[in-house]
């Protein structure tokens, strides 16, 4: 894009909040739609007579959904723009939303969570990719940062008061009022968000016809060096990060530690809460810390530690292991969200986007098979005879195993971006 062209696309600052506005307003409810399984888990599991494992399968489906979008949803925002793309994916939302209060069985649930997961998953794309455009430089970081605050804020909103609501409405009303504010949301957007204006001419059918395939495109992204190090970090401490903040701490503090289940809200409260605060101090502190020489690489080769051993930490307390240890838990592995932004700067500008959809895809494959692997290990210690405590905290074991060879893999591999 020329600098005439981006001068014309900039938006005025009332155009700004009222873009902002709308964006957060979808991020908000995706967030709360992402993390209220672990608030909702006593209530499905005995309706439903759930297993860890389902339970595990059931939290990830939201995030096989989510994946399985990534590597199109990348050409759809450059090709579409993000009005057209998020409008048509959060009518997915809807429809899951509706499902997900409407089903009579686990599968009917599975594949609810599913269509919820893919129907969201544009409502952190779509704001990122329209901020490059329309907002100053300046204007884009602080706009990024307020939308994973916004996120925390959903995720906040997933624990206590739903809790509260819970006995009022019930979970199946509950689902239902979340697919009408997501209507209200698309109706903000389509108010306020602008078009998109293609920059580039339409290709030649020659062109089109030598245009490589989708996976194709994404080979020098696989191929990357920096990619590759930063690969098992970010499939399990970083999508174990999300898995454990997501779902399993809050069965570990009713189910190891003891928690009623208003408790075990009010432990994820003060969780999310935690690390709304700190992605709001890694917002304030990290320009400071790479003008120090600190960047991603030290930082996650300096604080991982610190995680493994608060992991050690929750395994060898086991019922003494409540929402303090989490909170910490999730305190010290906020760093791997670090690599994120790493490996976007890893590519040139024109390859960024492939990058950043490529490691989301690695994310959140990592949440899904986190989620629902350590649901399956904690069923299969249970049927080596195993009591329930114990069976969490074996799980818990191999999860930091897998943690630690990650680090290993990213300490060794000294490639830098």
């Amino acid at each position: 894009m020329t600098n005439k062209d981006q001068t014309h696309d900039l938006l005025s600052l009332r155009d700004v909040a009222w873009v902002f506005f709308a964006f957060a307003t979808a991020y908000f409810l995706s967030a709360l739609l992402r993390a209220i399984t672990a608030t909702l888990s006593p209530t499905l599991s005995m309706e439903f007579g759930l297993h860890a494992s389902d339970l595990g399968l059931l939290a990830g489906g939201y995030f096989l959904g989510f994946s399985m979008t990534q590597l199109p949803l990348g050409h759809w925002l450059d090709a579409h723009g993000p009005k057209k793309v998020v409008l048509r994916f959060l009518a997915l939302a809807v429809v899951g939303c509706l499902a997900f209060a409407m089903a009579t069985n686990f599968m009917g649930l599975l594949l609810s969570r599913m269509l919820i997961g893919a129907g969201v998953s544009a409502c952190l794309m779509a704001p990122l990719t329209g901020y490059r455009r329309w907002l100053t430089p300046d204007i884009q970081q602080r706009a990024n940062s307020w939308m994973l605050m916004t996120g925390s804020f959903g995720m906040l909103a997933s624990t206590l008061p739903v809790q509260w609501l819970l006995p009022t409405i019930g979970w199946r009303w509950m689902f239902a009022v979340l697919a009408f504010l997501l209507l209200l949301a698309m109706g903000l957007m389509v108010l306020k968000l602008p078009e998109w204006r293609l920059t580039t001419k339409a290709a030649e059918p020659d062109e089109a016809i030598e245009k490589p395939g989708l996976l194709a495109g994404y080979a020098q992204v696989w191929r990357n060096p920096y990619f590759q190090r930063m690969t098992p970090i970010g499939f399990f401490n970083y999508g174990g990060l999300i898995a454990m903040q997501t779902l399993w701490a809050g069965p570990w503090m009713a189910k190891v530690a003891g928690y009623s289940s208003l408790e075990a809200a009010g432990g994820l409260f003060w969780i999310n809460v935690s690390m709304l605060f700190t992605f709001l101090m890694w917002g304030l502190i990290t320009p400071k810390l790479y003008l120090l020489g600190l960047n991603a690489n030290r930082l996650i080769t300096v604080i991982t530690p610190f995680n493994l051993l608060i992991q050690f930490w929750i395994v060898w307390s086991g019922p003494d292991a409540g929402a303090l240890h989490w909170a910490l838990f999730c305190i010290s592995g906020s760093v791997v969200s670090l690599a994120q932004p790493a490996v976007g700067g890893a590519f040139p500008a024109t390859e960024a986007g492939k990058g950043l959809s490529g490691y989301n895809l690695v994310l959140f494959l990592g949440v899904f098979c986190v989620q629902w692997g350590f649901g399956l290990l904690v069923d299969m210690f249970r049927n080596f005879g195993f009591e329930e405590g114990a069976s969490f905290q074996s799980a818990m074991a191999v999860f930091l195993s897998l943690c630690v060879v990650s680090y290993i893999h990213f300490v060794m591999h000294k490639t830098e971006r």
